[in-house]
């Protein structure tokens, strides 16, 4: 048995599939008839936020532009971001971990499978356990991985 989550952007559909046995998770990027040809991405560039967290950017400016970004956001143990806000929709499904969720004042704590999201101007708040949280985050419009990356430090 398939479980799935579809997120559909523009002509690009971003297709994230949970498999019931052994919980293997892939990402595949698809693009719509008429669209240019589908690309492999490159490895992407990891960043270093002063919290530790990291986000490997994988799809961005470089490779699908500024319409979307998507990467992997590690979450050290026991991290707490504090409230804050992003310009773009953040859309979140988490891989490994949990993460306490907080948008719009209602509090949930995701695990692996389950996707959390916040609108702009809407307030956001994450909180890690024991274990630390991966998760795969999309940012729409993609232009605020620029924004968090230009304070986060690249790793070589």
């Amino acid at each position: 048995m398939k479980r799935g989550v579809a997120i559909v952007l523009s002509r690009t559909a971003i297709v994230m599939r949970r498999l019931a046995a052994g919980g293997v998770v892939g990402t595949v990027l698809v693009t719509a008839p008429g669209a240019a040809d589908a690309q492999a991405s490159p490895p992407g560039v990891t960043y270093r936020a002063p919290s530790g967290a990291t986000l490997k950017l994988i799809l961005g400016d470089s490779t699908v532009g500024p319409t979307v970004s998507m990467g992997e956001l590690t979450f050290p143990p026991n991290q707490d971001s504090g409230e804050h806000a992003h310009g773009s929709i953040e859309i979140l499904y988490v891989l490994s971990g949990e993460l306490e969720h907080t948008a719009g004042g209602v509090t949930t704590l995701l695990k692996p499978g389950m996707t959390g999201y916040v609108k702009p101007p809407g307030v956001i708040r994450h909180k890690t356990g024991a274990a630390g949280a991966t998760v795969l985050v999309i940012w729409v419009p993609g232009e605020e991985a620029n924004k968090i990356t230009s304070r986060w430090k690249k790793e070589p």
